[in-house]
């Protein structure tokens, strides 16, 4: 079985930690940063090593933590681990590091490395609502944005004092995205591009209680966003109200109901987008008259009638879009149906799948497809992880863009 492909394989990401209770949370960003396929570098002011040691850094990490630059193996400790960083990130970030970040002091080896590297700082503050609120604290966030550091939070909720207020730490799967876009910006294959993703299904009204709809959660859809997203491109997403997968951070997410409503949206998206991949469900059918009120059951009668009409196709009627791709979910003869959809839609490729099997349906996390391209290679894939699939799809994609033009 080969090896997962994981987001963040091959990305060197330094962690600076200072002194907040909510340290504890850096732990666990150092855990599912490596568990992404990073490595993970950790340096410490002292006042962090008060709420979280060292050792509990270096088991999670496999590497040594540096709190103090004149105590490391490494001569000149703090402007070596600031050349391996391909981003920064400073969770949590009090309001003095906030402070010694906007003046260019350095205090310790976490505002050393900060000055000493050229990579993508993220930050993530936590402190208490009045100290976030203060006049000094905006300003030196105010000054770290206009040079281009990217924030992570901070949150209204529950604060260390009890109070509920605004400087709450932003959640660890927050931090993650935040990081995971910025390092898919700056050197992704797909940066400059826009690639729109369906994902999800329609529901089609019979009344304002019923609707006609599909079993597809979104999941496909959201992982190949995911996976645009780690490689720099911009993203939009036109989720349908099925969707039970979050939306990756970045993701521009557009909402929409009916199959009308999505061929709307796209509409609006194609002649600026540099691909389309149809990975959502539209309804083929929906009521061609829905009621206005709830229908009724009616005594003496066992059934209800209700009139389809087709729906547009949706691809097959869409203008532009670049990079066409669609998917085929069929419960027989696979190949026949993916060929005869790659026609009529227009597609450069299809993938197909027989939603039959055993983690390749609606609401799993595998997904194992057959690619059907125009020139009529076929591709058989392995069972896959979604997100694996996503990357497949934006390989094939990525090689047949045209070169950007300046």
């Amino acid at each position: 079985m080969s090896t997962p492909r994981l987001p963040l394989t091959g990305k060197h990401v330094v962690l600076g930690v200072t002194g907040s209770i909510a340290a504890f949370k850096a732990a666990d960003l150092a855990s599912k940063l490596r568990q992404a396929g990073a490595t993970v570098e950790v340096v410490m002011t002292p006042a962090a090593t008060q709420f979280v040691t060292p050792l509990t850094f270096q088991s999670l990490t496999g590497r040594d933590v540096v709190v103090d630059m004149f105590h490391t193996s490494e001569a000149e400790a703090h402007v070596e681990v600031a050349r391996r960083a391909e981003t920064f990130v400073i969770v949590p970030a009090t309001a003095d590091c906030l402070a010694n970040l906007a003046s260019g002091r350095t205090p310790d080896m976490v505002t050393l490395t900060a000055l000493a590297t050229t990579a993508p700082l993220i930050v993530a503050p936590a402190m208490d609502s009045q100290m976030w609120e203060h006049a000094a604290t905006q300003a030196n966030m105010a000054t770290l944005r206009d040079r281009g550091v990217t924030f992570a939070g901070p949150k209204s909720g529950r604060l260390a004092t009890g109070r509920v207020g605004f400087g709450r730490m932003a959640e660890v799967a927050e931090i993650l995205g935040a990081v995971r876009v910025v390092l898919g910006a700056a050197a992704g294959d797909l940066q400059g591009r826009h690639i729109v993703v369906t994902a999800g299904g329609t529901q089609e009204p019979i009344d304002p209680v019923r609707y006609i709809g599909n079993r597809s959660t979104g999941k496909m859809g959201m992982a190949i966003a995911e996976a645009a997203i780690d490689r720099g491109a911009k993203v939009t997403v036109v989720a349908g109200p099925t969707v039970t997968a979050p939306v990756p951070a970045g993701v521009e997410c557009i909402e929409i109901g009916t199959t009308v409503e999505l061929l709307a949206a796209l509409e609006k998206l194609a002649a600026k987008a540099d691909s389309i991949v149809m990975a959502g469900a539209p309804g083929d059918f929906r009521a061609a008259r829905a009621a206005g009120q709830k229908i009724k059951k009616e005594e003496g009668s066992d059934q209800l009638r209700v009139d389809l009409v087709k729906n547009p196709d949706v691809i097959g009627t869409l203008q532009g879009g670049g990079i066409r791709v669609g998917f085929a979910a069929e419960t027989e003869n696979l190949a026949t149906n993916a060929v005869e959809k790659l026609g009529r839609k227009r597609l450069d490729f299809i993938a197909g799948n027989d939603v039959t099997r055993a983690g390749s349906g609606f609401g799993t996390d595998t997904n194992e497809v057959t690619l059907f391209h125009a020139d009529g290679r076929v591709e058989v894939l392995p069972m896959l992880s979604k997100y694996e699939v996503g990357q497949a799809i934006l390989d094939r994609i990525a090689a047949k863009l045209p070169p950007l033009t300046a």
